[in-house]
């Protein structure tokens, strides 16, 4: 079992920066991969970014890439997903995700994720 709670949501002005982490208890951090996703309004739930349990290998929504990092702390039990530079269409609810399958390279499909976070807002104002 795999517990994850997601922080750091709010609302910035477009152009501006947030930082979201994800705390995790259970099953040992490191023996998963994390990924982030995002939901908006009326729109189905959809990738993000992914790390592998070490960090060592990231993938990237081609709407992301170069604007958004993630990253992870084993030794805190914690995922982060830095976003910068955001736009009004990066508002949504952003949900942390594990894939206990230890896959390489990390997955991006929804459904090869099987724990999921409660989400938090993001809101991009123009």
């Amino acid at each position: 079992q795999v517990q994850l709670v997601e922080s750091g949501g709010g609302l910035v002005q477009a152009g501006g920066s947030l930082r979201l982490s994800c705390a995790a208890s259970g099953q040992a951090f490191s023996n998963y991969v994390v990924g982030w996703f995002r939901q908006a309004p009326g729109k189905e739930r959809e990738f993000v970014a992914s790390i592998t349990w070490n960090g060592g290998r990231t993938r990237y929504a081609d709407s992301v890439k170069g604007r958004f990092t993630i990253s992870r702390d084993n030794a805190k039990n914690t995922g982060y997903l830095q976003m910068s530079s955001l736009k009004p269409e990066d508002t949504a609810v952003y949900y942390c995700a594990a894939d206990t399958s230890t896959s390489y390279p990390p997955r991006t499909r929804r459904d090869d994720y099987n724990y999921w976070g409660q989400g938090t807002q993001v809101t991009v104002s123009s």
